[in-house]
């Protein structure tokens, strides 16, 4: 161990007096060097890794609402009812003896449905006939008695008394053969009544009654036993309720003299409105528990295609067509409670705008107030910025789907559920 101390020293003194005898500058130079090393490590990690370049703004596509006249419509909903329905049941009592008719076809107004046995109605016809004859001669033979005193009155040869008992006797047989001619209508009524007519035209039930059969007439009707039933189809009925706040604004229009009385409907499985009649009926008050009131409206049905109990989607325009603003439903975004769309400056920078929207026409959504039509609204790329950002703005144009590829209305408006666009 003295050993290595002794080199380790010699070392140490050895490195002392080289560095002792070098020149000024070699030590200058010497002391430089590390600095040197240090600011080449430094430079070097500098120029291997630049600071990150900051990114380039959102693209987003913008462009002008799209200004239309509007016609905007209410929303119902209700059932088609036949304009007339009739139960048939027979007015006189017997055996079905012939139906004449095929279930569910169409039938005119009296036009043969059944027939009931006729033969002890006729047999009742004849006997009213014999008991007119019957009257008939017992008039004939008291006013020839009459007619006989009332000569012999002249010269005395009756009483007067007897003349008028003769008279009396005439007017009785008179009344007599009155009520035998009245037995015989109404015997010939009933033979008539044997044949069970279609009292109106329209599309016929099945029948529930067949041939063989006995059924129990009826003179007022509900005693009678149901042989089948008619609805008349053309025109039908379309029947719905409406609530206080729509029927207020029906009211309200109609005092203006702005509200149309023209309806449009549609079936479940329809795209469009095909269907056009008019209101004919609202009710005579409001029903207090569900705050609505009956309104009807008259559809004409040619082809007899829409059934009693069918439902089908409503609307009702609200007045006249109006100057409306419509941008793509996907362009309103909510924020809390409000709706807002996003409107571009022209630097850029994009603000929001607190609309108020209306329905959807064709894909685009009605915007009530809130946007001028000089506004560059955002349609597309909106999710990508923040309002007070700036962005990069590329024209787009706002255009009409089809009715059909249109989405439907997602936000409730307070009194219309829907429009269209107006025609020029």
């Amino acid at each position: 161990m003295n050993m290595e101390t002794r080199v380790e020293s010699g070392s140490g003194q050895g490195l002392g007096n080289r560095v002792a005898g070098l020149s000024r500058n070699q030590k200058i130079a010497l002391g430089a060097a590390p600095l040197a090393l240090l600011a080449g490590v430094i430079l070097w990690e500098g120029n291997g890794a630049p600071a990150p370049a900051a990114p380039p703004p959102p693209v987003v596509t913008v462009a002008t609402p799209l200004v239309r006249q509007v016609a905007e419509w209410d929303d119902y909903s209700g059932r088609f009812e036949a304009s007339k329905s009739v139960e048939v049941r027979p007015r006189v009592s017997g055996a079905i003896t012939g139906v004449y008719f095929t279930d569910g076809t169409v039938v005119r107004q009296g036009q043969l449905l059944f027939t009931i046995d006729q033969r002890p109605y006729r047999a009742a016809l004849a006997q009213a006939q014999a008991a007119v004859a019957s009257a008939r001669s017992d008039l004939t033979l008291a006013q020839a008695n009459l007619g006989r005193a009332t000569r012999l009155l002249a010269v005395d040869a009756v009483s007067r008394s007897d003349v008028d008992q003769l008279r009396a006797k005439v007017q009785a047989s008179q009344a007599e053969l009155a009520a035998a001619n009245a037995q015989v209508q109404a015997r010939a009524l009933d033979l008539s009544f044997t044949q069970v007519r279609a009292p109106i035209g329209g599309r016929i039930s099945d029948r529930r009654i067949d041939p063989g059969n006995l059924v129990q007439g009826g003179g007022s009707g509900a005693d009678g036993s149901l042989l089948t039933t008619i609805n008349a189809l053309d025109p039908i009925y379309f029947t719905f309720d409406a609530s206080e706040a729509l029927f207020l604004k029906a009211r309200r229009a109609k005092e203006t003299g702005a509200a149309p009385s023209d309806v449009q409907i549609r079936l479940q499985d329809e795209t469009d409105y095909r269907w056009h009649g008019r209101l004919d009926f609202a009710d005579n008050g409001l029903d207090t528990r569900s705050g609505t009131i009956r309104l009807r409206a008259i559809v004409s049905n040619g082809t007899q295609f829409l059934t009693p109990g069918m439902f089908g989607n409503m609307r009702l325009s609200d007045g006249v067509p109006e100057r409306a603003l419509l941008v793509p439903d996907a362009a309103v975004s909510t924020d809390q409670a409000r709706k807002i769309v996003m409107v571009a400056a022209k630097d850029g920078s994009l603000t929001p705008h607190p609309v108020m929207v209306g329905p959807v026409i064709d894909g685009l959504r009605v915007i009530r107030s809130g946007l001028a039509p000089t506004d560059q609204v955002v349609i597309a790329g909106a999710q990508l910025v923040m309002p007070g950002m700036k962005a990069k703005l590329q024209p787009g144009k706002i255009t009409a789907v089809a009715a059909a590829t249109a989405q439907p209305d997602t936000v409730s408006a307070p009194l219309s559920g829907q429009a269209t666009f107006a025609s020029r």
